[in-house]
Parts: structure tokens; sequence; C-alpha cells
């Protein structure tokens, strides 16, 4: 199969996003500084050199590798991230923050082995849709798998518990059933079964009641359960149309939590304004649109799949987080991709756009 180059509008979208990321993030970090200026080193060293370096070097690999060589390992990449990720429940190798059980430590360096769980899963999924082909609008041979897939992966997010990442998973994984062409109502039916799951979920867990209280009523409580929301939508509300200007939020300083992390939309909210906002998500929405037209002009039904599917996961994540701190959905704690704070997110993120520009190569 003869190769072009690759999509080079896609390349100069992500290049747009690592770059207004790395300002933005070094602004939004800068909060941290009067506090701990050791933490703050950390941070820039985390998110810069591993995460936005590493990742520059783990894309230029994965644009290089044919995109037929994760089709013949998909269930060994898609096995080696569930193994990883249970890895967090054993002492003295995971440890938990917040409440939850989400990380990894091996000496000086600590991830989020969930990140590999989502790619992983994509690309197995991917691999294992196109193998089946018709046969997956049959129970038996379609939704039932899935349903074993799903619930494999469940078991180990949930049980950490690691809900933002399972979500993703679902909408990723339910825009390649739709593409695949599995009927529409199935899709409805196996949506309904998640969010039942969920629901129970958030019922047994004070935390996840309290952001879905919180989301009903943002001022029930201002200064708990409220309040990362109340200073997210201050932050924005004080940028206006044109914002303060480039490192001038003050929210970032005192006020927002975890300004350089899930709500760092906000800290671009204040010092870009109305503007500079809707410009990043317009940035989103061209990536997702460029992407899913790869996907679109993909060589194979394989390669067609694995596209739509990362593009849906980051596009997900994206808009997950900014509905969340403009006050549109729950809060979910996921990373804005490109920007927030997360280094093992952003290098997975940067591997598999690696993966999109090598099937972009092959587009018919």
């Amino acid at each position: 199969m003869k190769t072009k180059s690759v999509d080079k509008i896609f390349l100069g979208l992500v290049i747009t996003l690592l770059v207004v990321g790395i300002l933005v993030f070094v602004s939004a970090s800068l909060g941290i500084l009067p506090k701990n200026e050791a933490k703050f080193y950390g941070v820039l060293f985390n998110q810069l050199v591993l995460g936005f370096g590493g990742g520059i070097i783990v894309l230029l690999i994965t644009s290089r590798i044919n995109y037929k060589f994760w089709r013949k390992y998909s269930f060994y990449i898609f096995l080696a991230a569930l193994v990883i990720s249970a890895l967090v429940f054993l002492p003295g190798l995971g440890f938990e923050h917040a409440g939850a059980l989400r990380w990894i430590s091996l000496g000086p360096i600590s991830f989020q082995p969930a990140e590999f769980l989502k790619i992983g899963f994509i690309i197995y999924f991917a691999a294992w849709l196109s193998s089946v082909k018709d046969r997956v609008r049959n129970f038996k041979l379609g939704i039932l798998p899935f349903l074993i897939f799903l619930g494999l992966s469940a078991v180990v997010l949930l049980k950490q518990p690691d809900i933002k990442s399972f979500i993703l998973i679902v909408l990723a994984s339910l825009g390649m059933f739709f593409i695949s062409g599995v009927r529409l109502r199935n899709i409805l039916i196996l949506g309904l079964v998640v969010v039942s799951i969920l629901g129970f979920m958030i019922f047994q867990k004070p935390y996840l009641l309290d952001r879905v209280e919180t989301f009903l009523e943002p001022s029930r409580d201002p200064l708990g359960s409220s309040y990362q929301l109340q200073q997210g939508l201050i932050a924005i509300g004080s940028g206006g149309v044109f914002g303060r200007g480039f490192g001038q939020s003050i929210q970032k300083f005192s006020y927002l939590p975890e300004p350089q992390g899930d709500s760092i939309f906000a800290v671009i909210g204040e010092e870009f304004g109305f503007v500079g906002s809707t410009l990043v998500i317009l940035l989103f929405i061209a990536f997702i649109l460029r992407g899913l037209r790869i996907a679109n002009r993909a060589p194979d039904l394989f390669s067609r799949l694995l596209v739509a599917g990362i593009v849906i996961l980051i596009g997900a994540q994206a808009f997950l987080n900014i509905a969340s701190i403009t006050g549109v959905f729950p809060l979910t704690g996921v990373p804005l991709p490109f920007i927030s704070h997360g280094g093992t997110s952003l290098l997975i993120t940067l591997a598999a756009v690696g993966i999109i520009l090598n099937i972009s190569k092959y587009q018919r």
C-alpha cells in the first residue's frame, strides 16, 4: 500500500493545542509557587519533561509504527493494560490519594495505569470489532462479548474507584459500536445498562452523590462540595469578553482548587475571556472533525474504528472537563487533554495521536 505524508492539518491542530497547553499550564501552575516552591518545580518537571518531552518522543515512534502492528498484538496490549491497572491494589506499589487508589509509585516516578487501559481497550475493541464484522449485531457474538470486555475493565476501574476513566471507555466504545453498524436501539440499551450501574454506584459513594447534588443545586454548599464549581464560575465570569491577560489570573493563587489540573479551563476563561475560551473549544472541535475525517478515509475497518475510538476518547475527555468546570455536567476530575497537569495522560494522548498520524498516511 502506497503511503503519503501525515495529515498536516491534523498535525497542525495538535501542535497548536500543545503550544496553548504549555503556555496555559505554566501560567496556571504559578498558583502553586507561593504555597509550595518544591511542588511547583516538581509539577513543571512532570508535565514538561516527562509528559510533553516524553510524549513527543513517543508520538514520533508510534507515528512510524505501521498501524497493523496494533491489530496483531491488540489482545496482549489489552491484557497487559488490565494487569498493570490491577497492580494499584498491591501493597507498596499502588498508593492512595484523595480517597482513590489510582496511582503506581516506582521510586520518584508515579503514574496512573488507567491511562494505559483506556487506549489498550480501544485498540483491542477495534481489532475485535473488525474481526467479527456483521456478526457484531448478534447478541451472543457481539453484545455479550462486549459486555465481558467492559466488565473486566469495570472491575479494575470501579474498584479504585476511577469512574471517569470508565465513562470515557464507555463513550468511546459505544461510538465505535455505532460506526461498526450495531443498531441504535442496542446501543441505547447498552447505554441504559451502564447508566444504571453508575447510578447504583453514585448512591453507594457519598462523594459521588455530593457531586450530583452540587450539579443540581450549585449553590448548596459554597464552602464545601460546591466550592470548586463556584470558584471556577467566578474565574470564568471575571474574565469577561477578552480576559484579564496572560498570567493575570487572580483565582489561581488563593481560591481555585487544582488550577493546573481539572480546573485549568477556568484559568483560560479568566485570563483569555470568552474569546479565548471559545477559541480553545473550537480547536478541540476542529481536532475531532479532522480526526473523524481521517477515520472516514482510513484504509480498512480496523484503522477506521481505531482512529474513531481515539478521537472520541480525547474529544469526550475535553468536553467532560469543560462541561464540569462550567456546571453543565457533574464534576468528574478528568484532565483537559494537551493542557491539564498529568504527565501520564499527556504521554499516552500523544502516543495515541501518533497512531492516528500513521494511519493518516494511508488515507484513501
